[in-house]
């Protein structure tokens, strides 16, 4: 048996809201990515309706983190345990629970525990995974509060569109396009600067300056995460203009019998409180909706129709 010691956490908030849609948010991990700051990306691998496996990609102080999770529901209980499959190091394993207790007068209280060890029992290693434990536990938990909190205005707030455009060339080139972001500031015009890392293969963390239609700029902190033989990549916002509470995406290349069908995707929840900051006093959030779908609407487009002549072109020299 093993001798490394086990760590053990617990979190806890108190939410305004009916025990059930606190479990609600917590038992739909895909969604996780556009509601809980840490998560970047889940992919749901399996699922029967009450055993779960995900594929989930997470920042961690600072860093990001990939591992599958394999989760087991129980909506009754409004419990959920959870397992990590071949962690990442320095953690050896990683196990919790979330759990919803119902309270008198509609209310709930959301717990999330916590035990891990690491490997060769280290105490800085220790150290470093308490404290990305913490910091994630405390963010996910106050936007599920947050989030329960504000559901009956949730639909209202939580904004998703699409954009698509036909290009008659090679998939292959249209990913290219999409992939070499750091290519970018000379190709897109409404990208001023663009910082890209990419220590893991397919793993991008970028930092971008973005033109408005007035001609100022703002700036945006980012994770994408490519699959190239999927034709997709897939992005959080990490760090979000003001209008946004959160920010995800996906670029698809949809190859067929005629063509490529390339299509910008992207998901948003509104940040009431800054609306009228941003748009003038007595704009609402109607207003915030067609604000921010046109002006994701008319960047992702120019990015797609871009892709589209980059693949176009390179045919025609051929």
């Amino acid at each position: 048996m093993s001798s490394e010691r086990v760590y053990r956490t617990a979190h806890s908030v108190e939410v305004a809201a009916p025990a059930g849609v606190a479990y609600g948010l917590i038992s739909n991990a895909v969604q996780w990515p556009l509601f809980l700051p840490p998560n970047v990306h889940v992919e749901r691998l399996d699922f029967d309706g009450q055993n779960e496996r995900l594929r989930m990609w997470a920042t961690a102080n600072g860093e990001v983190r990939s591992w599958i999770s394999r989760r087991v529901q129980d909506p009754q209980a409004r419990r959920i345990d959870f397992r990590q499959q071949h962690p990442q190091a320095p953690v050896a394993t990683m196990n919790g629970t979330w759990t919803v207790e119902e309270r008198p007068g509609g209310t709930s209280v959301l717990t999330l525990l916590h035990d891990f060890t690491v490997t060769g029992d280290r105490a800085e290693d220790a150290a470093w995974v308490e404290r990305a434990i913490d910091t994630n536990s405390v963010a996910e938990l106050d936007h599920v509060k947050r989030l329960a909190e504000r559901w009956p205005r949730l639909d209202e707030l939580v904004l998703s569109f699409e954009d698509a455009v036909r290009v008659k060339g090679p998939s292959e080139l249209v990913y290219d396009f999409l992939y070499r972001v750091s290519d970018w500031p000379e190709l897109v015009p409404h990208v001023a600067r663009l910082e890209l890392t990419e220590d893991t293969p397919g793993v991008q963390v970028m930092a971008m300056d973005t033109r408005t239609a007035d001609g100022s700029t703002h700036t945006t902190e980012s994770v994408r995460v490519c699959f190239p033989q999927a034709g997709r990549i897939v992005y959080k916002q990490t760090t979000t203009p003001a209008l946004m509470d959160a920010h995800t995406g996906e670029w698809s290349v949809l190859p067929d019998e005629s063509g490529v069908t390339v299509i910008s995707q992207h998901s948003v929840v509104l940040c009431e409180e800054a609306i009228e900051s941003v748009l003038g006093e007595g704009a609402d959030l109607a207003q915030a909706r067609r604000y921010v779908r046109e002006a994701l609407g008319r960047n992702s487009t120019a990015t797609l129709n871009l892709a589209k002549r980059h693949a176009e072109s390179a045919i025609r020299v051929l």
